[in-house]
């Protein structure tokens, strides 16, 4: 088993209310030229959980952080505009909490972080401020919000 020591939460940045499924996002990223779904685990929108990537597997989430990182993502984080929203159904909510607990289990030491928290500190302030994300993505504070996980 790889050592982790994070795990990834992302949004698939799709429409609110859109159908998309793991078996999309495998052919979205082939289409991107992967050798399939870069992340471990989707959330859909009724809260099914769906694997993606089969965990012994190194994922493709969040370039230069993959190798002990796990990656989680939700349907959703797009409005209907097409601009960054927070789309987490209330069943998305609870699925999450329940498979970030889970892999908390396994991963104990892990830390749960947003694809965003990745961006740059550009202004070396110890923190990454909301105009130095690269993207919005997960489109809501995961640090913040799952911190007791």
């Amino acid at each position: 088993m790889r050592a982790i020591k994070e795990i990834v939460v992302h949004c698939s940045a799709t429409r609110e209310g859109d159908f998309h499924d793991a078996a999309h996002i495998d052919r979205m990223h082939k289409a991107r030229g992967w050798k399939g779904i870069g992340y471990n685990y989707v959330v859909l929108l009724n809260g099914d959980i769906e694997n993606g990537r089969d965990i012994s597997k190194i994922p493709v989430g969040v370039y230069g952080h993959n190798k002990d990182t796990v990656h989680v993502v939700y349907i959703g984080g797009l409005d209907k505009d097409g601009k960054p929203k927070d789309t987490r159904t209330k069943e998305q909510k609870h699925s999450l909490i329940v498979l970030l607990e889970s892999l908390k289990l396994v991963f104990n030491k892990a830390t749960i972080l947003g694809h965003r928290d990745f961006s740059p500190d550009t202004n070396k302030n110890g923190k990454i401020d909301k105009w130095e994300w690269i993207k919005a993505c997960p489109c809501f504070d995961a640090i913040t919000e799952y911190k007791n996980i």
